[in-house]
């Protein structure tokens, strides 16, 4: 019999129910009870989806009130020193995560190549303890629902130690954690548990070979202490490091990516290395949006199952990755409706899957996703005649030591220009007029002329505060990458296809199904209204093309360097049209340019020299005085510094503050020549940074970095802030930037 697993269920819930209770207990609307007893309803209506799916395995522990790496932290006692006084309750746990008046929150880190973001911990002297066995409760809790269908899903003690900071030694971090680890799984297997499912996607990355011996350790350990634990050690998103090793474990069974790890997990099950073990095949893709080609995966299947053990069948991921269900999708084509595939879809595929292998009979439900999948790739929007890319250029005019001088010029900015990183609170009445509008209770005008006034306040409100240069605020935008999906052809968006970022935060990616052209001016209209206001340079606001790419739910059917240059020649026309219309700064966000890096270093560079390639296709057109910025995020920089310097923007700014510092290392060097901004202060925590914070974080990089260089900014876009921390920060912002300009005496 071939069984149906799944890794992890989407948090949010159809209507984002889980983002909403979350909000509602820190705006003080909901009490922690009234939260406890709400979340316990949401996580048994996701388990009884599941069930009702046809799933023979469903994981258990995958639900979290904000991360799932904060949940192992705060239950093994990884507590931030700083946080060391203050009760073991829900509100140390959320301001580990956000922060509070007295101290920062943890660093925010990318979850491998995704832009889902774990709470990054921080280990110091404590001793690992179990607070309680919280996944036990959870497996009570879910086998009275499911029976034994529940399966609990732990991140695996290494992969918890390498993804952690503040570790002298990762052997003895490793070996503290085991009888921590050893309780849980007994307690587990006492009741009832038949798979325990170990999450070590370390183990697809290139530092998985420094863990190999500590793999071999562990597992050894955890086979002697709890020989009636059947753990899966399920890894994702690659291809499994050392196979021959690995394949060793004394471990039940081995959960492999068959989807992006595809090709060097297919040959290392044809060697044999698996013949002992059960494999938990990820044949779907847990982490787009398509339809499955059903037939291409029976026969994945059956290959694999010739040279194992079993094979069960699940998605290549947590299911977190990718929306709740489609079944609310009205406004899209049918031809792309039908052949997208969101969570609920992806488990219908795989018991479709399962019973096709079971009986060897195509139901008519297969046959149907078998031509469904058929009629998308055969689309006539996928075929269209795109621009000869050897005939643009694709360099500046001047090198940046030539054409910085004439654009501060232009510009006449002090040394430490001030400015932030493009989007301002999005109130609930902005929130409040664009549903409105949404919903056709309002007019156009009526829609364009209330961003008008909001665009008019907001360049008051950053005059009054005396920064440099401005932004409009960008409050026709939902989200950075959603808003171009909405004017660009190839793009589709969605309803209800969100999808859990950080804590509660939720973004909706677009759905690039076609090729890609620009067809209308995409921000024009709302930048030079902004700039019409003011004397002072107002930037235009761009995302850029990996952005865009890794943001969005992207094609399968074509190489990723193909749709890097679609996406780049769309936004050089839009950054033509602002420069003709007289925008001084044009800002193309690469947010996500390193998310995208791949977890293998031989795959990076041909990624990055593609990254850079398509960047520098979308900004090279400009004149030499006008200047090109970019913003990065969350990510270690010190591994791409050189292709962000071939990049070749002339102001990049970037996030320090979350990192304490540790990303400043990578910039502080005689070898970066560009203009940069360190983000100052950390604009996911609501407290507001004081003047002396803010005059240190100015101050520090200084001691390498040049005055002419240099700009000040928060470390990314204020969007989600309240106005009135948003205004007090900025003003102390400005204020800090002056002190330390007249110490510089640069007043």
């Amino acid at each position: 019999m071939v069984k149906v697993s799944n890794l992890g269920y989407p948090r949010l819930g159809e209507n984002r129910e889980w983002k909403k209770l979350i909000e509602s207990y820190w705006s003080g609307k909901l009490s922690q009870a009234d939260l406890l007893a709400e979340m316990k309803s949401l996580r048994r209506t996701f388990l009884k989806k599941q069930a009702d799916a046809g799933l023979d395995l469903i994981p258990v522990g995958d639900f979290s009130l904000y991360d799932h790496i904060l949940d192992l932290s705060y239950q093994f006692n990884i507590i931030p020193r700083r946080f060391a006084k203050e009760a073991h309750d829900l509100g140390l746990y959320f301001a580990i995560a956000r922060g509070n008046k007295d101290n920062v929150a943890s660093a925010m880190k990318k979850w491998f190549n995704t832009n889902y973001h774990y709470i990054l911990p921080e280990w110091s002297k404590q001793k690992p303890s179990l607070k309680s066995n919280r996944l036990l409760e959870l497996y009570l809790e879910a086998k009275e629902l499911v029976g034994d269908k529940a399966k609990p899903v732990i991140t695996g003690p290494i992969t918890f130690v390498a993804l952690s900071s503040g570790i002298e030694d990762y052997t003895a971090a490793i070996k503290s954690l085991l009888p921590l680890y050893r309780q849980i799984f007994q307690e587990l297997v006492e009741a009832g548990a038949s798979y325990i499912q170990v999450d070590e996607p370390i183990f697809v990355t290139d530092e998985g070979h420094s863990y190999l011996e500590a793999a071999k350790h562990v597992y050894a350990y955890f086979a002697k202490q709890v020989p009636e634990a059947k753990l899966i050690f399920q890894t994702y998103f690659e291809a499994l490091v050392d196979p021959e090793i690995l394949g060793n474990l004394p471990v039940a069974g081995l959960g492999l990516d068959f989807v992006h790890g595809l090709e060097e997990n297919l040959a290392a099950v044809k060697a044999g290395y698996f013949s002992d073990k059960e494999i938990f095949a990820g044949v779907i893709d847990g982490r787009n949006v398509w339809g499955a080609d059903l037939e291409a995966s029976r026969d994945l299947v059956l290959e694999i199952s010739d040279k194992v053990k079993a094979v069960h069948i699940q998605p290549s991921c947590s299911l977190l990755h990718v929306p709740v269900t489609k079944k609310g999708e009205t406004g899209l084509n049918p031809l792309l409706k039908n052949g997208l595939a969101f969570a609920d879809e992806k488990l219908e595929e795989l018991r479709l899957l399962a019973d096709q292998l079971e009986t060897g009979f195509s139901s008519p439900k297969f046959t149907q996703k078998v031509a469904d999948f058929k009629a998308l790739q055969a689309a006539d929007f996928r075929n269209l005649a795109l621009e000869d890319l050897g005939k643009i250029p694709q360099k500046r005019h001047l090198d940046f030591k030539d054409r910085y001088p004439l654009q501060q010029e232009k510009l006449g900015l002090p040394v430490l220009p001030t400015t932030t990183i493009g989007s301002f609170p999005q109130s609930s009445e902005v929130r409040r007029i664009r549903r409105a509008w949404k919903g056709q209770e309002i007019s156009n005008q009526a829609y364009e002329d209330f961003i008008k006034s909001e665009i008019a306040r907001w360049i008051k409100i950053q005059e009054d505060l005396d920064l440099d240069v401005l932004v409009h605020g960008e409050f026709e935008r939902v989200d950075m990458v959603e808003f171009f999906g909405q004017k660009l052809a190839g793009f589709a968006t969605t309803k209800g296809g969100w999808v859990q970022s950080y804590g509660s935060r939720a973004v909706k990616p677009p759905i690039i199904y076609g090729d890609i052209q620009h067809i209308q001016p995409l921000t024009l209209k709302e930048t030079v209204y902004a700039q019409s206001l003011t004397k002072r340079p107002v930037k235009g606001m761009l995302t850029g093309p990996i952005t865009i790419t890794n943001w969005s739910f992207e094609r399968n059917d074509i190489s990723r360097p193909d749709l890097f240059n679609q996406i780049a020649l769309a936004i050089r026309k839009e950054i033509e049209l602002l420069e003709d219309a007289g925008i001084p700064i044009i800002q193309v966000d690469e947010a996500a340019l390193r998310e995208g890096l791949p977890l293998r270093k031989d795959k990076q560079q041909a990624y990055l020299d593609d990254s850079v390639r398509a960047f520098r296709l979308a900004t090279s057109s400009v004149k030499d005085t006008t200047q090109i910025h970019t913003h990065m995020c969350y990510s270690n920089f010190s591994e791409i510094i050189e292709s962000i310097r071939a990049l070749d923007a002339d102001v990049i700014s970037i996030e320090t503050s979350r990192s304490h510092g540790e990303i400043i290392e990578a910039f502080e060097t005689a070898t970066y020549p560009l203009g940069i901004g360190l983000g100052v202060y950390d604009i996911h925590s609501p407290r507001v940074p004081s003047l002396d914070e803010l005059i240190s974080n100015i101050e520090r990089p200084l001691h390498q970095l040049s005055l002419d260089q240099f700009w000040v900014n928060p470390d990314c876009g204020l969007k989600t802030r309240k106005e009135r921390e948003t205004v007090a920060a900025l003003k102390n912002l400005v204020a800090a930037t002056k002190i330390v300009r007249h110490k510089f005496g640069k007043d």
